[in-house]
């Protein structure tokens, strides 16, 4: 039986993020914010905060004017509960000064 609300392991987020930076940057993007988030909780900070810059990096390449611009199309990666929008100020608000 599975356990429907196993979280992936940071090696199998790495693997989909791969995957998802040569077919979609957007979803790339929400993937690192994953991983941050996953490092972040396995009390790994320092990765914690190279997977947001990743995040960063991203995101610079999309428009961010209007709340759809930045409104995440998942709920969940890898059962990583993804905020509603996902900007510089959620990531700096999550995961604190990360230049």
């Amino acid at each position: 039986m599975t356990n429907p609300t196993r979280v992936a392991s940071v090696a199998e987020l790495e693997n989909v993020f791969q995957q998802e930076l040569a077919t979609d940057l957007w979803a790339a993007a929400e993937t690192a914010f994953a991983l941050a988030t996953r490092s972040r909780d396995l009390g790994n900070w320092n990765r914690s905060r190279e997977w947001a810059k990743q995040c960063l990096t991203l995101l610079a390449d999309f428009p961010d004017e209007t709340e759809g611009d930045v409104a995440t199309k998942r709920v969940s990666v890898g059962g990583v509960p993804l905020p509603n929008y996902l900007h510089e100020g959620v990531l700096r608000d999550r995961f604190g000064d990360i230049d």
